[in-house]
C-alpha cells in the first residue's frame, strides 16, 4: 500500500465513523432491521431526491449488491461498532442503515482526538488487520503516474512512485486500486463543477489530508472518464458548510484539532465555537452584511459566495467574518487568544474602523472599509432596537454590538465533500 502522508488514513481517521452499508448484514439482523439490496438499490436511485437523482445506477448496483458482504469483510477483520442505529443519510429511507465504529484507544493514533473521531476506529483496526496479513505499507510516498499497456488501452500495470527524490516502479499481480481521497483541495479541478469555489474555500481533513484530485487526474490521463459529477452541485448533504469553529483556518462543524493534536503546529488554531448565531453577525470581505446569521442552509452558502463588488474578483464571495464585540465574548465564554485563534485568521480592535483595518489574511486582497463596516452595525443595533431584521429577516436579533474591544473572526464556508 503506498501513503503519501506521514501516517494512514486521510480523510477517513479524520471522520466521524458513521459507516452506511446495510442490505441485511448481521447487526441489522440483531437489531430485528428489516433491509435488502434491492431496498438500498431502490433509494439510491430515487427521481424525488436530490442525492440520488444523479446517482450513476450501475454503480448503485454493485454497491448495494456488497452491502452486506462489505459489512461482514469489515467485522472479520476486527472493526467495532458501538451498536447504536442510525437512520441513513441522504436519500435513504431506512431507519437502521447507519453504523458508528469504536473509536481508536490511543489519543495520539486519533489525529484529531477527544472529538469523536471515531473514523480512526475503522482505519486503525484494517491497519492492524493488513498488517498481520504481511501487506507492506509504504508512508511517504507520492504516487506520480498510472501504468498501462499503452498511453490509452490495455491492461494496468502498475503505478509510479516517488519518495525522498528517488523513483520507483510498483508492478501490480492483481490490479490498482487507487483511493483518491477526494479533489476539493484542488482549487482549478473542483472549479470544473462550480466556478465559485476560489481559493479562500478551505476543506474538512485539512492540514492532514490534501484531497489535492491527483489520483482523479492520473485515471483520466490513462483514459478514465469521470461521471456523475452533477453530485457536486446538487446542494444535497454537506458539500460546503457554515464554519462553526471561527478565528481558525480549518473549522468545519464536527472536526476540531485540540492542542494535543499530532498536527496542531499546522492547524495552529482551535477555533471559538460558536454556541448561539445571535452573538455575531457575518460579513463579506467589504464589511455588509449578506444574510440571517441563524441560517446554515445553501441560502446562507449562495449568498455568502456571491458577487460582492470587487472589480478584480467577479468569482467566488471572499472572506466571511463573524463580528462580534466583548460582551458577546463573555456569554460564549470565548478565550480570544492562541492557541483558540490564529492571528492570520482573527483580528480585534478598539472602534469598528480600527477592527478592519486590523484585518490581516492573505485572502482578504482588499482593504476592508472601516466606515462601511461601521455603517453595518450600526443598522443591525437598530434592528436590535426594534426587534426586526428587515434586511434579512434574522429571528428577533437580540444582541447589539457595542462594547469593545471589537473582533473579527474568519468564518468563511469551508467545503466538506
Amino acid at each position: 500500500m503506498i501513503e503519501e502522508n506521514f501516517d494512514i488514513g486521510g480523510r477517513g481517521i479524520m471522520s466521524g465513523g458513521s459507516i452506511q452499508l446495510g442490505g441485511g448484514h448481521s447487526l441489522q439482523k440483531k437489531y430485528g432491521t428489516v433491509d435488502s439490496a434491492d431496498m438500498i438499490f431502490a433509494d439510491w436511485t430515487r427521481h424525488d431526491h436530490p442525492a440520488s437523482r444523479y446517482s450513476d445506477r450501475d454503480i448503485v448496483r454493485k454497491f448495494a449488491d456488497e452491502n452486506a458482504a462489505t459489512f461482514e469483510f469489515l467485522l472479520a477483520h476486527g472493526v467495532q461498532f458501538t451498536g447504536r442505529e442510525q437512520a441513513g443519510g441522504g436519500a435513504s429511507t431506512n431507519a437502521g442503515r447507519t453504523y458508528q465504529t469504536v473509536e481508536w484507544h490511543i489519543p495520539s493514533q486519533v489525529i484529531a482526538p477527544n472529538r469523536g473521531r471515531n473514523g480512526a476506529g475503522l482505519v486503525r483496526r484494517l491497519e492492524e488487520s493488513a498488517r498481520k496479513s504481511g501487506v507492506e505499507i509504504l508512508l511517504k510516498h507520492s504516487m506520480t503516474s498510472i501504468i498501462r499497456e499503452n498511453p490509452k488501452s490495455g491492461r494496468v500495470l502498475g503505478i509510479t512512485v516517488r519518495s525522498n527524490g528517488n523513483t520507483i516502479n510498483v508492478q501490480a499481480r492483481k490490479g490498482v486500486y487507487v483511493g483518491t481521497g477526494g479533489n476539493s483541495g484542488n482549487v482549478n479541478f473542483r472549479r470544473t463543477f462550480d466556478p465559485r469555489l476560489t481559493e479562500e474555500y478551505q476543506q474538512a481533513c485539512a492540514p492532514y489530508a490534501r484531497q489535492s484530485g491527483d489520483a482523479e487526474l492520473m485515471s483520466m490521463a490513462i483514459g478514465a472518464s469521470l461521471w456523475a459529477t452533477a453530485q457536486q452541485t446538487s446542494e444535497s448533504g454537506a458539500a460546503i458548510t457554515k464554519t462553526v469553529h471561527i478565528g481558525c483556518q480549518w473549522g468545519y462543524g464536527s472536526l476540531v484539532f485540540e492542542t494535543d493534536s499530532p498536527i496542531f503546529h499546522l492547524a495552529r488554531a482551535t477555533g471559538l465555537t460558536v454556541a448561539n448565531w445571535q452573538d455575531v453577525i457575518m460579513v463579506n470581505q467589504v464589511g455588509k452584511r449578506f444574510w440571517s446569521e441563524t441560517d446554515g442552509s445553501y441560502k446562507f452558502i449562495a449568498a455568502a459566495m456571491a458577487y460582492n463588488g470587487d472589480p478584480d474578483k467577479l468569482n467566488g464571495g471572499g472572506p466571511i467574518w463573524a463580528i462580534f464585540d466583548s460582551d458577546a465574548v463573555a456569554r460564549e465564554r470565548w478565550n480570544p487568544k492562541p492557541p483558540n485563534v490564529d492571528p492570520l485568521y482573527f483580528a480585534s480592535g478598539a472602534t469598528l474602523k480600527e477592527l478592519a483595518a486590523n484585518i490581516n489574511n492573505p485572502y482578504q486582497k482588499r482593504p476592508m472599509p472601516g466606515t462601511v463596516l461601521q455603517e453595518t452595525v450600526e443598522r443591525y443595533n437598530s434592528f436590535v432596537t426594534s426587534g426586526t431584521d428587515t434586511d434579512f429577516k434574522k429571528p428577533k436579533p437580540m444582541y447589539k454590538i457595542e462594547k469593545p474591544p471589537f473582533y473579527a473572526a474568519w468564518a468563511t464556508p469551508i467545503l466538506h465533500d
